[in-house]
């Protein structure tokens, strides 16, 4: 089973314009996502997307210098971006990663390609209550195909999977148990504002390694509430 990571990236931002970039320890925010996204046992390859704009051309920099396949395409098809990157591979599944979680937890990643390779099917389920910022999705790269056909609506173009969530249904799902050590929906551990960042930035000084586990993460935030209340209020941006 060929599996790839797509990381899906850009500097523009409403909330936190260049947030990828920004210094995350002693290296950067792109950094832990694509050493997190290597750690994932299964992969055979780790590619940054980004769009074709004038200022993500930062972002192919970033990858030819740190030796990161890099692929370029549509800004607001991101969808298309992603099956335009993995037509290039010809993989058998494909998992999403967004570039603005750090702390992508490259540990349940793992289980969910070895779950995947043992049953086959379109798309993986997560069942549990996770902080934001630690999932990955895992899709067939043929379903992935099938939800850029039928999927017209912005939502999905701009979503990837969503349809697959929308109209689960018309496609063959396995559901992955998270570990009750994961659950812990009060947390949010990703990056879109400057709270974020701050409290990102805490947990990288906290760990300095790129590698720690997000159950280690999770502990530290839930035993120390002054750093986990400061980006606490935050509301996530609704799918429209």
């Amino acid at each position: 089973m060929k599996t790839i990571i797509i990381i899906q990236a850009r500097m523009g931002s409403s909330r936190l314009p260049g947030k990828i970039l920004k210094p995350l320890g002693a290296v950067d925010v792109l950094t832990y996502d694509v050493k997190r996204c290597r750690a994932i046992h299964g992969v055979s390859e780790v590619i940054v997307a980004t769009s074709d704009l004038s200022q993500d051309d930062a972002i192919e920099n970033w990858c030819k210098a740190h030796d990161v396949a890099c692929f370029r395409g549509s800004e607001e098809d991101v969808l298309d971006r992603y099956v335009q990157c993995a037509k290039i591979y010809e993989p058998d599944y494909v998992m999403r990663v967004t570039s603005d979680c750090p702390f992508v937890d490259y540990e349940m990643g793992s289980d969910i390609v070895a779950l995947m390779a043992s049953k086959r099917k379109d798309i993986v389920l997560i069942d549990g209550y996770l902080p934001r910022g630690l999932a990955v999705e895992l899709i067939s790269y043929e379903a992935l195909l099938r939800i850029n056909e039928v999927g017209k609506g912005a939502h999905h173009r701009e979503h990837v999977t969503y349809y697959a969530y929308e109209f689960v249904d018309e496609f063959e799902a396995i559901t992955y148990r998270a570990p009750a050590n994961r659950n812990a929906p009060e947390l949010r551990i990703t990056l879109d504002t400057e709270e974020d960042y701050e409290l990102i930035s805490a947990v990288a000084k906290q760990f300095d390694d790129p590698l720690v586990s997000s159950l280690d993460v999770i502990r530290y935030l839930q035993e120390t509430p002054e750093v986990a209340k400061l980006n606490a209020h935050i509301e996530q941006k609704q799918v429209l």
